[in-house]
């Protein structure tokens, strides 16, 4: 059983030492939370356990402290995927909840499994999620301030349980003051993919990590016998020919774990029951 998170970006120009320290804690605590959890659940149980407390952590980008989109409002974007039946699920754009990826795991045994702006919103009131606001006051004070330092806030956790199976789950609030409307990779196949071989879940900036479909090009060759090394490696070069700025977390079936990114620096931690790596 082995367990990795990410919680976007870290910016040395623009955030603290104190900041990172306590990203740092914040994840540590969380994926300890989250491999506890990962004892009694399923890998897809936990995906969803263990990013609903990424979102409730007003450090990052997703849920609680989402970024604030050009029209001063906050819309989120949630996904999840089940590695061992291919099943996706996400909401694009919701707004008014406090937990994405919980909406993101109703779809899941729905028809119609991917939902946006409104319908998004209202199935979640069907379904008896109550209106929240995730706005904090650090995210109005940037919107207010017009700043647009950071652009690459996502969380994200794959999972590898008892069973063997794999699942992914990816949450965001977006890269700020965007163009409202706009989707992020967060809830596609781009930024959050995973099968029965490998999972993977993307942060960075949403149309780099589309226009180079990583998370399913990485599954896509860790499936076709890369290893997962070789596909992230393969997959980052053909990014950085275009100048890609992305960075992602992966797991395959047998229990390696594999990150990397375009740029300084992804913000992760991953845990495998006995020591947690985190980044520095």
């Amino acid at each position: 059983m082995k367990i990795i998170i990410h919680g976007g970006f870290f910016s040395e120009s623009s955030q603290s030492d104190e900041t990172k320290r306590e990203k740092q804690i914040a994840l540590q605590s969380i994926i300890k939370k989250g491999f506890e959890f990962l004892q009694t659940h399923t890998a897809l149980e936990t995906v969803v356990y263990t990013t609903s407390l990424l979102e409730d952590c007003p450090l990052f980008n997703a849920g609680i402290g989402s970024q604030i989109q050009a029209d001063g409002k906050i819309r989120m974007s949630a996904a999840i995927m089940n590695g061992s039946n291919c099943k996706f699920s996400g909401v694009i754009n919701i707004e008014k909840v406090k937990n994405p990826v919980l909406v993101a795991e109703k779809l899941l045994s729905e028809e119609d499994r991917v939902l946006s702006g409104q319908g998004a919103k209202q199935y979640a009131k069907s379904q008896g999620f109550e209106s929240y606001s995730t706005e904090t006051e650090g995210r109005r004070k940037e919107y207010n301030m017009k700043l647009k330092s950071s652009k690459t806030g996502t969380v994200g956790c794959v999972v590898l349980d008892k069973t063997g199976a794999l699942a992914v789950a990816t949450s965001t609030g977006g890269k700020g003051f965007e163009i409202p409307g706009r989707v992020s990779d967060s809830a596609t196949i781009a930024g959050n993919y995973a099968n029965k071989d490998c999972a993977i879940s993307c942060t960075g900036v949403g149309e780099d990590i589309i226009n180079g479909a990583l998370a399913c090009k990485i599954v896509t060759r860790v499936t076709d016998g890369q290893s997962i090394e070789s596909a992230f490696d393969k997959t980052f070069t053909e990014l950085n020919e275009i100048d890609g700025f992305a960075g992602a977390i992966g797991l395959d079936s047998k229990g390696n774990m594999y990150w990397k990114e375009s740029h300084p620096k992804i913000v992760f931690a991953a845990y495998d029951g006995e020591g947690v790596t985190l980044f520095e």
